[in-house]
């Protein structure tokens, strides 16, 4: 199952020149702890993944990742100007989450004009670039909440996604929709702490976002048709 969602305006591969792949090369990676990783979760990153894809069929590809553990939007949006600072013609910046967990009274309409302003600077700064994000697990089935607790992240979080789709379709960015994928039930998909990816939930964000990329850009890279394991 792809998780691409294709915006109002957002770019898609019509091109028929674009059949033969677009090769990537300079890939950066913009967000917080699912495109980080974290040292205490032994996963290799769905970035450090996607990248080694892509240097299968372009051995001289650049590839930084400038995402965070625990980093806000605020704290994605300083990252961007490192990154456009080597020139990327592929962008994907995932961030928005953190926004909500870490506070008791998310600022959606601040997540907007930040988010908005992450996604304008990374168009003026790589006009060419393919940008792609994605929406955040709406919630997660494998940490314990209280039901008040619950119920307030999954309100604030469907706002938040909300504004992701919303913006990334102003800004013709392709938006992935995470929230309410089958595999967010696989416990298989989760690290200890049922929050972050596994090794598996890693392949898996992997596949998803080499499809999602084929599909919009007609971006080549050494990409799993199937995956195998989980939902």
């Amino acid at each position: 199952m792809s998780l691409a969602d294709s915006p109002a305006g957002a770019p898609v591969m019509t091109d028929p020149s674009t059949a033969r792949g677009r090769l990537v090369s300079t890939y950066v990676a913009l967000g917080d702890s699912f495109t980080a990783g974290r040292e205490s979760i032994e996963a290799e990153r769905w970035a450090d993944r996607l990248a080694s894809s892509l240097r299968a069929v372009n051995p001289d590809l650049t590839y930084r990742n400038f995402a965070v553990d625990g980093a806000s939007s605020a704290e994605v949006l300083e990252q961007v100007p490192a990154a456009l600072q080597l020139k990327p013609d592929l962008i994907t910046v995932i961030c928005g989450a953190n926004d909500v967990l870490l506070t008791s009274r998310p600022d959606i309409e601040g997540y907007e004009r930040r988010f908005s302003e992450i996604l304008e600077r990374l168009r003026e700064g790589a006009p060419e670039a393919a940008i792609l994000t994605a929406t955040a697990p709406e919630s997660w089935h494998f940490m314990e909440l209280r039901p008040r607790t619950k119920a307030r992240l999954v309100k604030a979080l469907s706002d938040l996604n909300g504004v992701t789709r919303t913006v990334a379709a102003r800004h013709r960015v392709p938006c992935l929709n995470v929230a309410g994928h089958p595999g967010l039930t696989d416990r298989a998909n989760f690290s200890a702490d049922g929050l972050h990816p596994s090794t598996q939930g890693h392949e898996r964000a992997t596949q998803e976002i080499a499809l999602s990329l084929r599909a919009h850009f007609g971006i080549q890279g050494e990409f799993k048709d199937d995956f195998q394991g989980g939902t």
